[in-house]
């Protein structure tokens, strides 16, 4: 048998940090054994999916050196390689499925669906789909379709008894199937879920060995379900411990950015972040904490997995990219330093900013020592200002953040009109309502022109100083955040902003 492992990344956001870790240990399973690494776009997410995040998690897993066998850009001989280029073979099976009685079609609406769910939390169970739709007759089907009604297919789950499978690390695991929802498999806009895209395509790809992340655990009835009713084998499961925080929370960005372009810009060597990363539920033989990418393949074995969350501890990660640094040579570390720094455009970027604002050439360093390195730290006193509380400096935060994260185009102009809009439908004078994101981002009250500092740090940056900041002001309760997020959408239909690429 050929080892055929995969990541399968959804192209919604930032490069996370989570497929690095998957793509890490499945790429080395694969080459250790003479198998294949596949990369596979599960663009199944119709309205969030879009191009830029596709090339951008491309373009992260080739920086860190996670190159792949098969893939969008590389093809080979189980392509597309994209759930997009694939609906064809998922609208042929999930008929096949719904003639074996594997699936079945529902037309319940929103409203009804949000009401079993309240009725269900009410009573103290756990909220799921009623199997309302479970019975309906061909007849009665048919005639809904002729209607062009709206509908889904769902998974059909058995009422009673439990679902057991294997998982490498963790033996034996069994879930009642009343635990289980029918999982919706194609959305009403003819689109696959993840679960089905997934499956289907991990057997269509000759997928032998699955490693990822904890959370899909909970997801396995459903996957071996459509596994079971097609007479497919499924293949190896291993799931890895989740990355937590260092007081044992889930990884999140609301806490440490999660996004690869986050350390590439802070000035993290690649080398050092996949070290890292190998080092997050894996122990080397000799217990070494430094190794190359090529050891950490060769002594890689499943058996010396942990199922223990490991802590990802940004200090401990600062420590061992300090050990890689040292060790460049001198010319290496200048070429790095100049291309991290000033790559891309960035000197001119600068250098345009400073240049009218400079009188000596010492001043350079100190105008933009920001938009080269960290930011100050921030304090509650850090946002003290007459015309603003510290609960209003928290609300402009979170909604430039929810505003900053919606955008596809990252223009100075673009995030200018942005913030401006979202400071006149909140109620404030631009000027007041720009004074919290000038120390965020700066870590001062007044800085470089505050639109093209933002563009010139991008988004991953800037996130993180909004989230850093945002814990600084005392952070948001789970409440308060709910509160917020009710705001932000009433605001947001009261908004006109930039959200498509031109």
């Amino acid at each position: 048998m050929t080892i055929r492992t995969r990541v399968a990344p959804s192209p919604t956001g930032s490069p996370h940090l989570g497929t690095a870790y998957v793509a890490l240990f499945n790429r080395a399973f694969a080459h250790q054994n003479d198998g294949k690494f596949v990369l596979r776009i599960e663009d199944t997410d119709k309205e969030r999916s879009d191009s830029a995040s596709d090339q951008a998690i491309q373009d992260a897993l080739r920086w860190l050196g996670l190159n792949w066998d098969e893939g969008p850009d590389v093809g080979g001989p189980f392509g597309p390689y994209r759930c997009s280029e694939r609906l064809k073979i998922y609208h042929d099976l999930i008929a096949e499925l719904v003639s074996i009685g594997g699936a079945f079609y529902c037309f319940c609406s929103k409203e009804r669906l949000d009401t079993v769910r309240t009725n269900q939390r009410q009573q103290g169970l756990v909220p799921k789909y009623d199997g309302h739709c479970l019975e309906l007759s061909a007849q009665e089907i048919q005639a809904h379709l002729e209607k062009d009604a709206p509908h889904v297919i769902r998974l059909k789950v058995p009422s009673e008894g439990a679902c057991v499978f294997q998982d490498a690390l963790r033996g034996s695991i069994e879930i009642p199937w009343e635990q289980v929802d029918m999982q919706v498999l194609l959305k009403s806009d003819r689109y696959p879920t993840y679960h089905f895209a997934a499956s289907v395509d991990d057997h269509l790809m000759e997928i032998s060995h699955i490693f990822r992340g904890e959370e899909w655990l909970s997801s396995c009835p459903k996957h071996q379900l459509i596994y079971s009713y097609f007479g497919w084998e499924q293949p190896e499961l291993i799931h890895l411990p989740l990355l937590r925080n260092p007081d044992q929370t889930k990884l999140s960005k609301r806490r440490q950015s999660t996004s690869i372009n986050y350390f590439r810009r802070c000035g993290f060597l690649p080398e050092a972040l996949l070290n890292y990363l190998a080092t997050m539920g894996f122990s080397m033989p000799d217990e070494q904490e430094k190794f190359t990418r090529e050891e950490f393949q060769e002594a890689f074995t499943p058996s010396r997995l942990s199922t223990s969350g490991p802590v990802f501890d940004l200090t401990k990660l600062s420590w061992l990219n300090g050990q890689y640094i040292r060790e460049l040579p001198l010319t290496d570390f200048k070429g790095i330093l100049g291309e991290w720094a000033f790559g891309e455009g960035r000197a001119e970027a600068i250098l345009r900013l400073v240049q009218s604002r400079t009188e000596r050439f010492d001043d350079v360093f100190v105008q933009a020592d920001y938009l080269l390195g960290e930011r100050a730290t921030v304090t509650l006193e850090s946002f003290s200002h007459k015309q603003i509380s510290t609960e209003e400096c928290v609300k402009v935060l979170y909604f430039s953040l929810q505003l900053l994260e919606h955008l596809k185009r990252w223009d100075s102009d673009v995030i200018s009109e942005g913030l401006k809009q979202l400071a006149t439908v909140i109620g404030m004078k631009v000027r007041v309502f720009l004074f919290p994101l000038f120390v965020a981002i700066s870590g001062r009250q007044v800085s470089l022109p505050l639109f093209d500092s933002i563009e010139l740090l991008g988004k991953d940056v800037v996130s993180a100083r909004l989230h850093s900041a945002i814990q600084a002001l005392g952070g948001v309760s789970k409440k308060a955040t709910k509160r917020l997020e009710t705001e932000w959408r009433e605001l947001e239909s009261e908004m006109i902003f930039e959200v498509e690429e031109n």
